[in-house]
């Protein structure tokens, strides 16, 4: 890899040792909160800076993308679930290095394939390597620029720096120890000139940030590159259609059986065995979830591996695949209806909500599969990855906590029935959700003393430095304050 460097690589690089700055600022001194939006936000600055000249190439996606980006790192800011709080440390950057490969790349690569993967890994390694054959380049060019003879007297002034250390160490301690004086003078001096670990572990982060930004960059901005698939060195893999028949029609005959039980007395309001509708809920639910995945596994693979079946077979197979398709949306609709009977006995959590909204998604991806059947121009991974984002990105931003909050409060209306321990632990949405319902019932059990309890716990919830602070906590913190107890 040949390096042509510039005047603006330069300024590029020194850019980036500001973003690197501001990154270790952001994810390394205190709890994460709005510093991951301002981060972003600096972040694609300095993106759109160095890239202000180049033409971007699948924009509508792309913009899709960078919305998503914008809104899960709103997410730290607007609330404070743990479960996306943890996910998202890793799924934003996943989305910005697909974001950033995606709008840069040739027009002739297409997305929704496999091989682009492997074009995104590849510029992430190109990006490394350049930024080792800059390093390498850069002290090329100091030696070169400065005399040969004081070059070799500062390099060995440096080792005897490097050799010093461990025996000033030892030596500064000892003379510590033994004059009270001498440790009140090398006190006075700055804290900047003593030896702290944690300084040099920022540094080598605050570096990792600066030429990882910097090397994949510059190497995004190559157009020139090499990417072609090999027609012909693998053959394509084809399921044979008598074969795949004969496994959807057991497999369809299962389920038409297993509907037909379903349609006799759960969808029909009646139970046999001495079975409550909470303890059937219970006992069935995730077994019918899983069911349905493996159904769509099923479908997507045959869809794919069967495209050279034709004639009546080809037509059967597509019958087959509807059956199992259809068998599959009342498998949902029977574990939707479990859940929902769950929650009504037992209360609404934040994994059942969860899950409830992915049966939702589940029900429009099986609905758009259905179509792909008979309409094989369609592209599913095309929309199973839109689909997707968008899904994670709505989750992301309703805030599953307050809906979770709310419902619980509503049953308890109906019912008289709340666990507040449970929102209590909730997130900042469960305290606000629990302030709300001592204002309007002071009398529920146990709900003075454990609000006594948080309003004790209150600086907890304090944002002590700007990249912590977050919308949810502050409200929590100050109506906390606000409560008269």
């Amino acid at each position: 890899m040949e390096l042509k460097i510039e005047k603006i690589d330069w300024l590029f690089l020194l850019l980036c040792l500001f973003v690197g700055i501001i990154a270790e600022e952001a994810f390394f001194r205190n709890q994460i909160g709005v510093s991951y939006f301002v981060f972003i936000a600096i972040f694609y600055m300095l993106f759109f800076w160095r890239f202000r000249t180049f033409s971007f190439t699948h924009q509508r996606l792309g913009y899709l993308v960078l919305i998503s980006i914008w809104l899960l790192a709103a997410g730290y800011y607007l609330y404070d679930t743990t479960l996306f709080y943890t996910l998202n440390i890793l799924v934003i950057p996943a989305l910005v290095i697909f974001h950033l490969a995606l709008i840069t790349s040739p027009k002739k690569i297409e997305w929704n394939n496999l091989f682009f993967i492997v074009y995104t890994i590849l510029r992430l390694v190109d990006g490394i390597r350049y930024s080792a054959i800059f390093t390498i380049h850069f002290a090329r060019l100091l030696k070169r620029s400065s005399n040969e003879k004081h070059y070799n007297v500062w390099k060995k002034i440096l080792i005897g720096m490097a050799i010093s250390v461990p025996f000033l160490f030892v030596v500064l301690n000892l003379l510590i120890s033994a004059d009270t004086q001498f440790e009140r003078l090398l006190g006075s001096l700055p804290e900047l000139l003593s030896f702290r670990a944690d300084n040099i572990f920022r540094l080598v982060i605050v570096l990792i940030y600066t030429f990882g930004f910097f090397g994949f960059m510059q190497v995004l901005l190559q157009k020139n590159i090499h990417f072609y698939k090999r027609e012909g060195t693998l053959k394509p893999i084809a399921m044979d259609g008598i074969i795949t028949l004969t496994v959807l029609l057991l497999l369809d005959l299962v389920y038409v059986l297993f509907v037909a039980v379903q349609f006799r007395y759960f969808f029909s309001g009646t139970l046999d065995n001495g079975f409550t509708y909470a303890e059937y809920a219970r006992r069935g639910f995730f077994e019918l979830l899983f069911v349905s995945l493996i159904n769509l596994t099923v479908t997507t693979v045959v869809i794919h591996f069967t495209k050279s079946v034709q004639g009546f077979l080809q037509k059967t197979i597509r019958l087959a695949l509807t059956v199992l398709v259809l068998s599959s949306g009342i498998l949902l609709v029977s574990a939707f209806m479990r859940m929902t009977m769950y929650e009504d006995a037992y209360g609404f959590t934040f994994t059942r909500v969860l899950v409830h909204s992915f049966m939702i998604f589940l029900m429009v991806i099986f609905a758009y599969t259905l179509v792909k059947i008979w309409l094989q121009k369609l592209s599913l991974f095309h929309f199973y990855f839109i689909a997707s984002l968008i899904y994670y990105a709505g989750i992301n931003i309703v805030n599953i906590d307050k809906i979770v909050v709310d419902q619980n409060i509503a049953r308890f209306e109906l019912t008289g029935n709340i666990d507040i321990h449970y929102l209590n632990h909730l997130s900042s949405t469960g305290i606000l959700g629990l302030i709300d319902l001592y204002e309007n019932k002071p009398d529920v059990a146990g709900l003075h003393e454990l609000l006594k309890q948080r309003k004790a716990e209150r600086e907890n919830l304090k944002s002590d430095s700007w990249q912590s602070h977050n919308l949810e906590r502050k409200k929590a913190y100050e109506k906390l304050g606000e409560l008269n107890l």
